[in-house]
């Protein structure tokens, strides 16, 4: 089988024990005698320029485990989280992204720590200084409720569970985190729920064990690191579907019992799907593929349509009882993102068009390959970028340039199907040949890691063999529409003071190419 895994040493040390992860007792005895200038809190940022209240730069996270229990009857989780981080320097004081959370009790290094929450914020103390470059663990005992209102959450109450979507920033509002993609980590879990209800995670299921109580413990692992925006935790009446797409790669799809025969039609088209992605973007990158439509249609509960986390895309069932031309270059859309988003992070959330941008790319050419007109009734790609191309300026004054988002307008149609001209650009810029090599050889180098927008310039400059730099960094800052390459007779409409933003893919179905596309 041609699907690689990755298995490392440091989580199967986290999920055996934590005290096998602790700091070594001497690091404790002769603990850093630091002044103020090499030793403090660490700063509680990572610097996005969209979300800088996201992070800490005091320590980087190499593996979490996260064991939650539910309870069906008060619909509360219990849960504990240990983090295995590594220090950037000595620390008097470090925070995690937390939010909703009721904790109970923090362990550093295996001992009693001090904490407090504010706003978003952890506040840890811990009983001694940690030194830089260290590797330590940290506990957190606390308790959620799914159903708790906050500014803003990842929790996605049920009739008979939950399910989560942390996409951009709400991960910390189901487990401490530091909440940012380009602090991508191992993940384990184990789930414990009454025996009627399922639980699944990202990863790959490696074993159940029956408690007391008539409660079901299901553990799973995670073969390839996760950014914490693409955890995916799930609980409810489901079954597991079980089939096999291609080279061997196993599907599994996570249903409500309810719902199972009629959304089997959808659930087959996923190993068509993964073929044809393949032929343009290589294997697999993961160790499963499946989709989650947890049983929850509501449109206040989420407001997207589907959402991709890793190993699993999220969704609501009833999109999923369409006929195939409805929903089929929406399913690739959300398939190209275990490559360019999953796989390959952005390293900053100003980089979200690589994820964006190319899952809508690759969505439009599976559309229009199979002649599903898109909802402006265009049936060629072509034709599509020169509708776009005509309100390039209106956008860009409106959105902003490409590459350029606020919090406001992160998921504008900019980060779209503007992503998606940026790529017809080059494309017509180097040719088929040279676009399909860059793409190839930026998701090779960048596989299980994180990638900016220059990460990818500079990938299509070596690869192309010219220097494409400033024509991109045009296309992905400028305030004006460039000329499109091999399109001289294409036109931007005049800048009108009364055209209005580009939908959001936030306000209603954020990813749903059959409606958008």
């Amino acid at each position: 089988m041609r699907y690689r895994t990755r298995v490392t040493a440091p989580m199967a040390a986290l999920t055996a024990t934590a005290a096998a992860l602790t700091l070594a007792p001497q690091a404790h005895a002769a603990p850093a005698r630091a002044t103020g200038q090499d030793a403090g809190p660490g700063p509680e940022t990572l610097g996005d320029t969209v979300y800088p209240d996201l992070g800490n730069d005091g320590y980087r996270v190499s593996a979490y485990h996260l064991d939650l229990a539910y309870d069906a009857t008060t619909r509360l989780v219990d849960a504990e989280a240990t983090l295995r981080i590594r220090t950037t320097r000595a620390l008097t004081r470090f925070s995690l992204d937390a939010l909703g959370l009721d904790i109970r009790a923090v362990r550093v290094a295996g001992r009693p720590a001090a904490f407090e929450q504010a706003g978003e914020k952890l506040r840890v103390t811990p009983a001694r200084t940690l030194p830089g470059k260290a590797n330590v663990t940290v506990c957190v005992e606390y308790g959620a409720d799914p159903r708790r209102t906050l500014p803003h959450t990842a929790w996605v109450p049920t009739p008979d569970g939950f399910a989560v979507c942390p996409q951009p920033n709400s991960a910390h509002t189901v487990f401490p985190c530091n909440d940012h993609p380009s602090d991508k980590a191992d993940f384990t879990f184990r789930l414990t729920v009454p025996s009627g209800l399922r639980a699944v995670a990202s990863g790959r299921l490696t074993g159940t064990e029956v408690l007391p109580g008539d409660r079901t413990a299901y553990r799973y692992r995670s073969d390839s690191p996760i950014a914490t925006e693409l955890v995916q935790i799930t609980v409810g009446d489901y079954v597991i579907k079980e089939r096999q797409g291609p080279h061997g790669l196993p599907l599994r799809d996570v249903v409500p019992v309810a719902r199972a025969e009629a959304l089997e039609p959808a659930l087959a088209l996923t190993p068509g799907l993964v073929a044809w992605l393949e032929a343009r973007l290589g294997a697999f990158p993961f160790e499963t593929y499946g989709l989650l439509p947890c049983n929850n249609d509501d449109a206040a509960a989420f407001d997207f349509t589907g959402l991709e986390t890793q190993t699993l895309t999220l969704y609501k069932p009833n999109f999923l009882l369409q006929e195939e031309k409805k929903i089929g270059s929406h399913m690739m859309h959300e398939l190209v993102h275990s490559y360019f988003g999953n796989s390959v992070s952005p390293a900053t959330w100003a980089d979200l068009w690589l994820n964006e941008g190319h899952a809508d790319y690759y969505g439009l050419l599976y559309r229009y390959e199979r002649g599903w007109p898109d909802s402006l009734g265009l049936t060629t790609l072509e034709a599509r970028m020169k509708y776009t191309y005509a309100l390039g300026d209106q956008w860009r004054q409106t959105s902003g340039p490409v590459a350029a988002p606020n919090a406001a307008n992160l998921f504008d149609a900019q980060r779209y199907v503007g992503g998606v001209l940026v790529l017809y650009a080059l494309r017509q810029r180097i040719g088929q040949s040279a676009f399909d090599a860059v793409e190839r050889a930026f998701l090779a180098r960048y596989r299980n890691a994180v990638a900016s927008t220059e990460d990818y310039i500079a990938v299509a400059c070596e690869v192309s063999g010219e220097d494409v730099s400033g024509f991109l960094r045009e296309w992905l800052y400028g305030t004006k529409t460039p000329r499109m390459p091999g399109h001289p007779d294409w036109t931007v409409t005049p800048v009108s003071p009364s055209f209005a933003a580009p939908h959001s893919r936030r306000d209603g179905d954020r990813h749903d190419n059959s409606a958008t596309l």
